[in-house]
C-alpha cells in the first residue's frame, strides 16, 4: 500500500520561505528570457525583410539542401545507375525492333518481285500510306520520349530513316558483342 507523504512538514518554515523566494526569482527570469527571445525574433524578422529573405525563399533553400542531401546518398546513386542502365537497354531493344522492321520491309521489297502487282506495294507508296506514317510517328515519339526520360543522347526527333539507321548501327555493334537478330522470315515469326 502506497501512502502519500507531505514534504511540507519535513522542511522548516525558513527553508519553505527560501524555496518560495527562489521560485519567484526563477519565474521572473523565465519571463525576462521570454521577452528577450521575443525581441530577438522580431529583430531577426526585420533583418530578413531588409535582406529580401522571405518564407518562400527559405523553403526553397531548405528544399534545395534536402534534395542535394538525397542525391548524395548511396541509395539514390544506385537507383539512378539502375534506371540509366534500364533506359539504355530499353533504347537498345527499341532500336533492335526498328532494325528488324527495316529488314522485314527490305525483305518484303525484295520478295515483292515474285508477287503479282495487285498483291505488292512499292516502298515509296508504302512510306506515303497513312498507316506507315502513323507507325513512323509513333516510333519516333517513343524513341524521343525514352531518350528524354533516360537522359541519354539529346536527339530531339529525326526522321524514321535516321532512327532505323541508328538502330542498324546499334544492331551491328551488338552483333559483334554476341547479340543475334533473326535473319529469316521463320525466325521473325517465332
Amino acid at each position: 500500500m502506497v501512502t502519500e507523504i507531505d514534504f511540507t512538514n519535513m522542511i522548516s518554515e525558513e527553508e519553505q520561505e527560501e524555496l518560495k523566494a527562489e521560485l519567484v526569482k526563477l519565474e521572473d527570469e523565465i519571463a525576462t528570457l521570454r521577452q528577450v527571445l521575443a525581441a530577438k525574433e522580431k529583430h531577426l524578422v526585420e533583418i530578413k525583410q531588409k535582406l529580401g529573405i522571405n518564407l518562400m525563399n527559405e523553403l526553397k533553400q531548405n528544399f534545395s539542401k534536402s534534395w542535394h542531401d538525397v542525391q548524395t546518398t548511396t541509395a539514390y546513386k544506385r537507383t539512378q545507375e539502375t534506371l540509366t542502365q534500364a533506359g539504355q537497354k530499353a533504347t537498345a531493344a527499341i532500336s533492335n525492333v526498328g532494325t528488324v522492321i527495316s529488314k522485314k520491309f527490305g525483305d518484303m521489297r525484295s520478295h515483292s518481285l515474285g508477287y503479282s502487282i495487285r498483291h505488292s506495294i512499292s516502298m515509296p507508296a508504302m512510306r506515303n500510306s497513312p498507316t506507315f506514317k502513323s507507325f513512323e510517328e509513333k516510333v519516333e515519339t517513343t524513341v524521343t520520349n525514352l531518350k528524354t526520360k533516360v537522359g541519354g543522347a539529346s536527339h530531339t526527333g529525326g526522321s524514321f530513316e535516321e532512327v532505323l539507321s541508328s538502330a542498324a548501327h546499334a544492331s551491328a555493334q551488338s552483333s559483334v558483342v554476341g547479340t543475334r537478330l533473326p535473319e529469316t522470315e521463320e525466325e521473325l515469326q517465332c
